[in-house]
């Protein structure tokens, strides 16, 4: 199974499960991206880079390889999602014109071309434009942190 994750987890993670709190929990973590398990964009690199959680961006600095570039593949699932009229809202604005990215229809393509599942702390909404929904309309698997850490059994 390979999941690509949204910033949303990667943080999450780094700001609740301290590693000299919970050392097991990042041993399986540490094993599963180094079996290339986890994996992510190089958009997501760039939300974390501009973020406030100095021990993530080490970390990122540390696994580059988990933040690939977007294939063309990937490129054009975008344009795919966003000829979805109604996904056209999820482009925010006021983020892009602030200088701020906008990973979501990049982790979403890359989990639809390598057939991945989405790992997200978004929550579906009801006609909304979240990661949730979009993978949906795509049938793209989308799961948040604990059922990512239910699918994987782990338990501490």
């Amino acid at each position: 199974m390979i999941y690509v994750f949204d910033t949303n987890t990667f943080s999450d993670l780094f700001k609740s499960f301290y590693r000299g709190r919970f050392p097991s929990l990042w041993e399986k973590y540490d094993e599963i991206v180094q079996d290339e398990m986890i994996t992510s964009t190089r958009e997501v690199s760039r939300e974390i880079e501009s973020g406030p959680i100095e021990a993530l961006k080490v970390w990122v600095a540390k696994n580059p390889n988990v933040f690939s570039t977007p294939t063309a593949k990937e490129a054009e699932f975008v344009k795919e999602i966003y000829r979805v009229k109604h996904f056209q809202q999820n482009i925010e604005q006021k983020k892009l014109l602030k200088g701020g990215f906008n990973a979501d229809p990049f982790i979403i393509a890359k989990a639809k071309i390598v057939e991945g599942t989405v790992v997200t702390l978004e929550k579906p909404v009801r006609n909304g434009v979240k990661i949730p929904n979009i993978c949906d309309h795509f049938h793209i698997p989308c799961i948040d942190l604990e059922q990512f850490m239910e699918e994987e059994e782990w338990q501490f």
